[in-house]
């Protein structure tokens, strides 16, 4: 679907979709316990229709290692291969997109210790063998989703367990709200705040009926429709949520002040596309996003995706290898077509870049946006926003 937009604010009151990290989490610990919880607020996007379809796998009786179909989500991947060593013993995992291209080898070092066999071959990735209880380390600071992926499964074990980290930890917002879900769920894992997670075996999971909070990574680019001067309220926002995406806000604040500004996205890497929308239209101003080269490894290569859509719309972006160099300006010249490089956040960037365009903007394979939020060119239309699309 190609979506084109007519350059206009947006106005109007909007609540972001349900978390989807949060979701994720959530029902991963439900699906692991032993009675029935119920989950309200729940929104279906591809991501996360990947993990209820991948715990339906994981939980059907049957012989032999289920397939677990993850989509294009690196969540659902990550999260779900060491709970399926503590269940099935293993399982086949495939995916869509550049998923299964993403690094795992924080994991397979730690199968080549544990003697747990691995093979990715033909876009499988096929794990066989049974954790046990001991310690496994991990690098911090390339994805939290490894510690998150550990934490699920090491409770099950018989015995206690720890997981120590060889590098400061990244993105420590996602583990906040990992941990979180787990003592919902009555299961306990201590950390350090270091490099150091405790995490007794022996334990269950106990049902739990919860709702779903709001999503600030969504959010995030309604605070950028702001940050370009549209009159938005946006409401049913947590805020003394665990999410690390809640950032936002001092970061929202930080970009309205004068001068250069660096902006450290190491703790929340997801927010960079509407970060860097609202640095591009900081007119006279320069923005540094710093400590980003986890980008590269997301459903495009976001730093190189940024640069190039911003850079179309008549932004002016420098992508260097771990970071950007934004040089605001007043408007972008738009009148262009753009691709959603298949990333649902660098297809919502150009949609709230083109607002403050003054040509109108096409955007290629805008139906991305359903990964995480399948609601958001309707949303931006009952805002205001003016497009025609083309199927």
């Amino acid at each position: 679907m190609n979506v084109t937009i007519t350059p206009g604010p947006l106005a109007g009151a909007i609540t972001p979709p349900p978390s989807k990290s949060q979701a994720h989490r959530l029902l991963i610990a439900a699906a692991l316990g032993t009675g029935e919880s119920h989950i309200e607020n729940l929104a279906h996007s591809q991501d996360i229709d990947a993990t209820l379809r991948c715990m339906a796998a994981l939980k059907a009786p049957g012989d032999g290692l289920p397939e677990l179909d993850c989509g294009e989500s690196g969540s659902t991947l990550r999260f779900l291969i060491p709970v399926a060593l503590a269940l099935r013993g293993g399982g086949k995992f495939t995916g869509h997109g550049r998923l299964m291209e993403r690094p795992q080898e924080p994991y397979f070092a730690i199968f080549r210790e544990k003697g747990i066999s691995y093979e990715q071959r033909d876009g499988v990735l096929t794990v066989r063998g049974r954790l046990t209880p001991g310690d496994y380390t991990l690098p911090g600071d390339v994805s939290s989703q490894f510690v998150t992926g550990l934490l699920y499964a090491l409770p099950l074990l018989e015995r206690d367990s720890r997981i120590l980290l060889t590098t400061p930890l990244e993105s420590r917002g996602y583990i906040d709200m990992t941990l979180d879900a787990l003592e919902q769920f009555g299961v306990k894992a201590v950390y350090d705040g270091d490099r150091a997670f405790r995490v007794p075996g022996n334990q269950s999971y106990r049902p739990r009926d919860l709702t779903i909070e709001a999503d600030w990574s969504n959010a995030a680019f309604w605070y950028a429709a702001q940050f370009v001067g549209c009159d938005l309220e946006i409401g049913g926002l947590n805020a003394f949520s665990a999410q690390g995406d809640m950032r936002i806000v001092p970061y929202f604040v930080k970009l309205q002040g004068k001068g250069p500004v660096d902006l450290d996205v190491s703790q929340c890497p997801d927010l960079v596309p509407p970060l860097a929308a609202m640095a591009a239209l900081r007119g006279g101003e320069t923005t540094r996003i710093v400590n980003a080269a986890r980008l590269r490894i997301k459903e495009s290569d976001r730093l190189a995706a940024v640069t190039q859509v911003l850079n179309a719309l008549g932004g002016r972006v420098e992508e260097h290898e771990d970071h950007l160099v934004i040089h605001g300006m007043d408007h972008l010249a738009g009148g262009v077509t753009v691709s959603g490089h298949n990333d649902h956040r660098i297809a919502m960037m150009a949609a709230i870049a083109a607002i403050r365009c003054q040509g109108p903007v096409t955007i290629t394979g805008a139906e991305c946006v359903k990964k995480s939020y399948p609601d958001f060119w309707e949303d931006y239309r009952s805002l205001g926003g003016r497009y025609t699309c083309d199927t």
